[in-house]
């Protein structure tokens, strides 16, 4: 089942990528017709899921509404190319792994289940953040280019200092997760492991 459906988005994906290919600018039919084929995928995807119950369902729908919307993002910064648009694809796949990966986290229980959502959220946040901050040096690079040498300089700073920003909630999100981890001890052993946590990343 998720087979099938991973393959119906894929050849979405594919006719999307095959448009972009076959010319620089995607004309106003070209791109309707990849949406269309995309959201006919997406459909027969989202109806072989009737077929299962329960958290199956759940995930299968995900994975569907998931990937077209992907497929989507993907789309438009092939139609629009734009630094803002290739993020926004980066951005739309991280939240669709995200929402899979949470509700597949509805099969587990108590901290077990606690943990693998901040897991997910964890990937998500990180994701998100090299996304960002690849937008920035590329924007920063780009400015530099048509600039001076002195804006090619603070373009870098700018370049660190989205570095600097992605690296620090990264650095949020791992902490959640190993602090999350500690709920399995109690007393000492869970200040011991909170403690540890901290140590490993540079939590006061």
């Amino acid at each position: 089942m998720e087979k099938r459906n991973i393959s119906a988005i894929a050849i979405a994906i594919g006719l999307a990528f095959s448009f972009g290919a076959m010319a620089q600018s995607m004309s106003n039919d070209e791109y309707k017709a990849s949406t269309d084929s995309i959201v006919a995928e997406s459909k027969s995807a989202k109806a072989s899921c009737d077929s299962l119950s329960a958290n199956a369902k759940d995930v299968c729908m995900a994975e569907a509404k998931g990937k077209e919307q992907v497929a989507k993002a993907e789309l438009e910064a092939r139609y629009k190319p734009s630094e803002k648009t290739r993020y926004q694809a980066r951005v739309a796949k991280a939240e669709s792994d995200y929402s899979v990966a949470k509700e597949k986290c509805d099969d587990k229980a108590g901290n077990e289940k606690d943990i693998c959502v901040k897991e997910a959220r964890a990937a998500a946040t990180r994701a998100k953040a090299d996304a960002k901050a690849n937008m920035k040096v590329s924007e920063a690079n780009q400015a530099a280019k048509e600039t001076s040498g002195e804006a090619r300089m603070k373009a870098n700073e700018e370049g660190a200092d989205a570095r600097k920003v992605a690296a620090e909630a990264k650095r949020d999100a791992d902490y959640a997760v190993a602090k999350e981890k500690c709920d399995v001890y109690a007393g000492g052993a869970n200040d011991y492991c909170v403690d540890q946590a901290k140590a490993r990343f540079g939590k006061s």
